[in-house]
């Protein structure tokens, strides 16, 4: 093995986070590879489409104060890129206030703000209605705006990371494909189709293809993916336009009976505004078998919400598309994040992030990754977001 072989740091994969960790590994000089199966700004493994929601709000407070560790570091990483990649439309949460969903209750996440001094304006449904172009909203609904929420610019985001990394002398490897990890006491060696690098420590941010890696070695993650619906509709209203939102409303027998919406991205030339259904139903296999065809009963039934409260956007579908979610199988967790110590031997070598709706965390997680890779901790609480960590104990 040669030293254009060895490295301090291996990531593999090349998306948000793994371009994240390896820009900021090599920012703090530690000779840094990163690989991609698919070549860089593919979005056939998670992260697709133009926009991400960006909330400050959790349910749950370690999360709350997570994101509020990220916003300064998404501030660094918009004045490195001189470009704005969080745009402020604000985030609106309504619905039943108690029903707890994948996204939290809004009950109790009015209750943490309170507790962290984040402020927000309460609202009732009529208030929503009035305000934000929303109809026959059931009367006991309500929520909240938190101004500072929004969009995130997610394909800037991307160029932004890559570009950085490449200033940082950071190695970036597409269309390269990782096919087994050898950990040992003194570090790992990667076997790739194309060759082998030895290495201090490896991070696993390659998301649905993380157990593909991992189980090899003795246990993997307990993950589900799902393609979920995207929608494009066209604006009936020109003057009507809407921060993100997102309904909590009570399951179904059939799905989770939840939806969210963006308003237009600030960047794009584009009127049509985008929304989809948040069903976590009818799990894949992998992210290889992706169709890209949404399930015409999710359009369906998001077209038929729309036409009932949403008379501002034409519920006809202009376009439709699908997006890869990759979630823990105990929803609680939201995330694992962490080494991968109790999971495969000399697993102290491997740092992985894996599964979760992540990207509002990206400039911190790759940080954190860092952190892990070279000192075996971070000063971030990521406890209950530990491989191996039980929710029911963090709890």
């Amino acid at each position: 093995m040669t030293g254009s072989d060895l490295f301090d740091i291996v990531v593999v994969g090349g998306g948000p986070v793994g371009l994240s960790t390896g820009w900021q590994a090599a920012a703090r000089g530690r000779r840094t590879l990163v690989l991609d199966r698919h070549g860089f700004f593919n979005e056939r493994c998670g992260t697709s489409g133009a926009e991400r929601h960006w909330r400050l709000q959790y349910t749950q407070e370690d999360l709350f104060r997570l994101t509020l560790e990220a916003l300064p570091r998404w501030r660094r990483l918009e004045s490195l890129a001189e470009r704005t990649l969080i745009h402020e439309i604000g985030s609106l949460w309504f619905g039943d206030v108690d029903v707890e969903t994948n996204e939290g209750q809004i009950a109790e996440t009015m209750r943490v703000m309170d507790r962290l001094d984040v402020r927000y304006e309460a609202l009732t449904a009529r208030d929503i209605e009035r305000r934000f172009g929303f109809a026959r909203l059931p009367g006991h609904y309500a929520g909240f705006l938190q101004p500072g929420g929004g969009t995130i610019d997610v394909r800037g985001t991307l160029a932004a990371l890559y570009g950085l990394a490449q200033q940082e002398g950071c190695l970036l490897r597409g269309g390269e494909r990782v096919l087994g990890l050898e950990p040992d006491a003194d570090g790992v060696t990667v076997r790739t189709d194309r060759q082998t690098y030895r290495c201090a420590k490896v991070v696993l941010a390659n998301g649905a293809e993380v157990n593909s890696l991992l189980t090899p070695l003795g246990r993997g993650l307990d993950i589900k993916l799902y393609e979920m619906a995207l929608v494009s509709l066209r604006r009936r209203d020109q003057a009507v336009d809407f921060p993100f939102w997102f309904v909590f409303q009570q399951p179904t027998e059939e799905d989770t009976n939840l939806f969210y919406g963006f308003g237009r991205n600030p960047w794009s030339p584009s009127e049509l505004v985008r929304l989809g259904p948040v069903f976590e139903v009818d799990p894949i296999a992998g992210a290889d078998h992706t169709t890209g065809e949404p399930d015409p009963r999710h359009v369906t039934r998001l077209s038929t919400w729309v036409g009932n409260h949403l008379p501002a956007l034409d519920p006809e579908p202009v376009r439709t598309s699908t997006c890869l979610a990759v979630l823990p199988g105990d929803l609680r967790r939201q995330f694992y994040l962490g080494l991968a110590t109790d999971l495969v031997p000399d697993g102290g070598n491997i740092v992985l992030y894996s599964s979760g709706w992540g990207f509002k965390f990206v400039p911190l997680l790759g940080e954190v990754c860092v952190d892990l890779a070279l000192h075996g901790s971070t000063e971030h609480d990521i406890s209950r977001l530990a491989p191996t960590a039980t929710q029911e104990a963090a709890r």
